[in-house]
């Protein structure tokens, strides 16, 4: 079977705003009351760590609390920061949150609480096992990077207050001291010999370029003269006197950042050598573990991980053998352009939100707007995205959506699925309806976000065969699915071969020329993309495996009384947490 390569490039904003989604947890009546009590001091101490923590930067702390001063927490200076390579500081604050953690008395705990106690001390544990490899993280990853997530994070900046509009003013200006210590970083790298290959570096170049392309169009002057329309607390004179500040911000310092970035990383072209994985680098190995455990969730071997990914390879291309061989039109039909007719992404939307009613626990339907990136934009961004909401709010839900490169109406569905429902949107509402602790959205597991996602595109499929106008409709939306699984499954195989066991392109290539993917310029990318992005894909497809593993372990142990609804709501109740935390709380 001829496979369909696609980019999946999913940005880290989940990760970067922290998977905030919305609901207060406790109250301060509520730990009054409960102040003197094994769990009320845990929650007591839970809130202490969320506050310190969410106050640590404007940005984090905007996307988490529309209004910060109604729960106690004032806002931090009006600036984005400095990246260091210095973690001592962090490591001992980590240490501290540790040592008081087991303090407590786990069995007087409630199970809610020992969840969050069990969570809290796996993810200290587990940002404070990166020691002294600090300097093999990436800040400006071509499709990851933060030159491209923060125009985005700061067009969204929602404007609830007067204060936060001089707040959004603010953060542009600090873009160019924040840039500085990014460079700074980037040397530290370079002198160490860890800096990014030229590949990259052209590409995060060509990204900033675009953006600071036409700065008399940029696009964020076109959003902030909509937001302070929307805002309407301003004279008409008061807003042209803002949007006259704006844009001599951006042109005057915004603009400017991006420019002396540019020739700062230029400077240190050459630097990095060739495109490489992880591996070849020293701690790249020790890294690699990590980031399975930070950012996949999973604290299983490498070793485990790859058989686990060869296991469903071998699945799922001996069900697709054995359907082509029953039916060999699917692959005609497939390859020949069998689709969906056309629909809005409301419409969509609202079709899932109904066909998902069998599978998964109701769920009042929230409010939410599709917003579409804009067209300078398009070739940096990943295909769609959902920007959870703040906590004390629990809205705006957003799904942008990408124009660029999408092949056909079913994709755009499934993808529709991943974002929505029962996608990031529909699972980061439904965990809020459990009014979990504060600090259950501030520190999440991306693995467990990215992975349900996936796990539910399966499902996304299996709806999009009832639109479908063909007798063989099941079978062509099911072999789309595999065709999809069995890519992702080999993209996260090249990242095992790649970052773990120091893969070449030249070894990266046999394998695809395996598969039928001979095509250079198309092997050459999917190489690049994996060497810029350690673990991405295994967020997805290992996120993916952990949970069809999960439903397999229960409808084996349950059999006839396995209720698929009721599984589900299980899992969305615990919410995002590492695998092996899932794994014990549904047990």
């Amino acid at each position: 079977m001829s496979l369909s390569f696609r980019k999946f490039k999913k940005p880290i904003l989940i990760a970067l705003l922290l998977c905030l989604t919305f609901l207060a947890g406790t109250g301060i009546g509520c730990l009054s009351r409960r102040a003197w009590s094994e769990n009320g001091k845990f929650e007591a101490f839970t809130q202490e760590i969320f506050q310190k923590e969410v106050s640590g930067s404007l940005l984090s702390l905007h996307y988490s609390l529309a209004h910060p001063e109604k729960e106690g927490i004032g806002r931090p200076e009006p600036v984005l920061g400095t990246v260091s390579s210095d973690m001592s500081d962090t490591y001992k604050l980590y240490g501290s949150y540790i040592k008081k953690l087991k303090d407590f008395s786990y069995s007087r705990l409630s199970r809610e609480n020992q969840l969050t106690l069990d969570m809290l001390l796996l993810y200290f544990d587990t940002q404070c096992s990166l020691g002294g490899n600090v300097l093999l993280e990436e800040m400006l990853s071509p499709s990851l990077g933060i030159q491209a997530q923060l125009p985005v994070l700061l067009a969204e900046y929602a404007f609830y207050e007067d204060q936060d509009i001089s707040d959004y003013l603010n953060l542009l200006i600090s873009i160019g001291p924040y840039f500085d210590s990014i460079l700074k970083f980037e040397q530290e790298k370079a002198d160490a010999g860890f800096f990014m290959s030229d590949a990259s570096l052209d590409r995060i170049l060509a990204q900033c370029a675009a953006f600071i392309e036409n700065p008399e169009e940029n696009y964020m002057l076109e959003i902030f003269h909509e937001k302070l329309e929307e805002y309407g607390k301003f004279s008409p004179e008061e807003q042209e006197e803002l949007q006259k500040q704006h844009k001599s911000i951006l042109l005057n310092k915004v603009v400017p950042a991006y420019r002396k970035l540019m020739t700062g990383l230029e400077s240190l072209r050459g630097s990095g050598g060739a495109s490489r994985g992880l591996a070849h680098y020293q701690g790249g190995k020790d890294y690699y573990e990590y980031l399975l455990k930070s950012q996949v969730g999973s604290y299983v071997t490498v070793a485990q991980v790859q058989q686990r990914l060869a296991l469903q390879l071998s699945r799922d291309a001996e069900t697709v053998r054995l359907m082509l061989k029953e039916q060999p039109s699917l692959l005609r039909k497939l390859a020949g352009g069998a689709d969906l007719d056309s629909f809005s992404p409301a419409d969509a939307l609202e079709t899932l939100s109904q066909a998902i009613r069998k599978d998964f626990p109701a769920l009042e339907k929230p409010e939410y707007e599709v917003r579409y990136v804009h067209e300078s934009m398009e070739d940096y961004l990943s295909p769609a995205f959902y920007l959870t909401p703040p906590l004390d709010t629990g809205s705006p839900n957003v799904i942008y959506i990408n124009r660029s490169g999408r092949s056909s109406n079913l994709e755009l569905f499934t993808t529709l699925a991943h974002e929505g429902f029962p996608g990031h949107l529909y699972q980061t509402v439904y965990f809020a309806s459990c009014r979990p602790d504060d600090i259950r959205y501030l520190i999440t597991s991306s693995g467990y976000v990215e992975g349900w996602a996936t796990y539910i595109e399966s499902f996304a499929y299996q709806y999009a065969g009832d639109l479908l106008k063909d007798e063989a409709a099941a079978d062509l939306t099911r072999l789309a699915w595999l065709n999809r699984s069995i890519n992702l499954c080999i993209y996260s195989l090249l990242d095992i071969g790649i970052h773990y066991q120091g893969w070449t392109q030249t070894a990266s290539d046999r394998l695809l020329n395996s598969l039928g993917v001979t095509d250079s310029s198309v092997t050459a990318e999917i190489y690049q993309y994996i060497v810029e992005t350690p673990a991405n894909y295994l967020k997805y497809y290992l996120g993916y495996l952990n949970f069809l593993d999960l439903r397999t372990e229960y409808e084996n142990k349950l059999g006839k009384e396995f209720d698929l609804a009721e599984f589900h709501k299980k899992i969305l109740e615990i919410g995002p947490v590492p695998f092996p935390i899932l794994q014990k709380y549904m047990n």
